[in-house]
């Protein structure tokens, strides 16, 4: 009897430790840890050149001993277009959706750090800002749990200015370096939605906003080249007024007003 209350006292402290360690998304986990060990082990690699007929090869390997890591130098804010942050979690840990970002915050302010910042998501796509044609490669992505079609919670833009106000910091990335992902992708995104408060950000540090009191734009003011001076790409004229509208505007027009010009005006000069 004795050995027997032994035997089931271990087998309650094995299931206790198996049941503190477990995670829904463990076999997911995995395959990260995995993968993040295969690039870990890219990196020790020695650079070498191929020698061959038009390449000539050194003697020896020559190391520098000046680098460093790496870093992002752009922030892209994204909403999820689902119904809840498990939804998004179980989409950004199937291999076939191809889809990830490296933060996704929750109604309730919860942060799940997905991704090493160091490490390249895929949440950006294809696009243009700038000169920037390959934004997975230069920044981070967050995503805020939200349907696109309601206001974003308290706590979680109150969540999502403290990741920032730590990203911006550790990063050095510029204020105007803060931009949502219709920005980036106006012919095919519209996320974050018209509901995102991008002046509160702007307020704190992250990204640009125009100033209380406009001047009005001069005479023969271009918005296409003002537009082009933020960052947008003008190829799709209607989608990039969309998408300015949506950002700095709050609303889904495609035409630009009197006071539209008026703050394309005022952006351009704090680019």
């Amino acid at each position: 009897m004795r050995f027997f209350s032994i035997y089931i006292l271990a087998i309650i402290l094995i299931l206790s430790a198996y049941g503190c360690n477990w995670s829904p998304y463990n076999a997911t986990n995995k395959i990260y840890r995995k993968q993040a060990r295969n690039y870990a082990a890219r990196l020790k690699e020695q650079p070498d050149v191929e020698a061959n007929d038009s390449i000539k090869a050194p003697d020896h390997f020559v190391g520098t001993t000046n680098f460093t890591m790496r870093k992002p130098n752009f922030i892209v804010i994204h909403h999820t277009s689902q119904e809840n942050s498990d939804q998004t979690l179980t989409t950004f840990t199937l291999p076939r959706t191809e889809v990830s970002s490296h933060y996704l915050i929750s109604k309730d302010g919860t942060i799940y750090h997905l991704l090493s910042d160091y490490l390249r998501a895929h949440h950006a796509g294809a696009g243009k800002w700038g000169n920037v044609t390959d934004m997975n490669s230069c920044s981070l992505g967050i995503e805020l749990d939200n349907n696109g079609k309601e206001p974003f919670t308290e706590p979680q833009i109150a969540s999502l200015l403290s990741l920032l106000a730590r990203l911006k910091q550790t990063y050095n990335i510029p204020t105007a370096n803060f931009i949502g992902h219709a920005d980036f992708a106006p012919t095919r995104k519209v996320d974050p939605s018209i509901y995102f408060p991008w002046k509160m950000l702007a307020e704190k540090g992250f990204g640009l906003w125009y100033s209380d009191t406009l001047k009005a734009a001069p005479e023969g003011f271009n918005p296409r080249l003002a537009l082009r001076l933020i960052g947008y790409d003008t190829h799709d004229t209607t989608a990039v007024i969309r998408a300015f509208k949506r950002h700095y505007m709050q609303d889904t027009g495609h035409q630009l007003s009197p006071m539209d010009m008026d703050v394309l005006n005022d952006l351009m000069y704090k680019n």
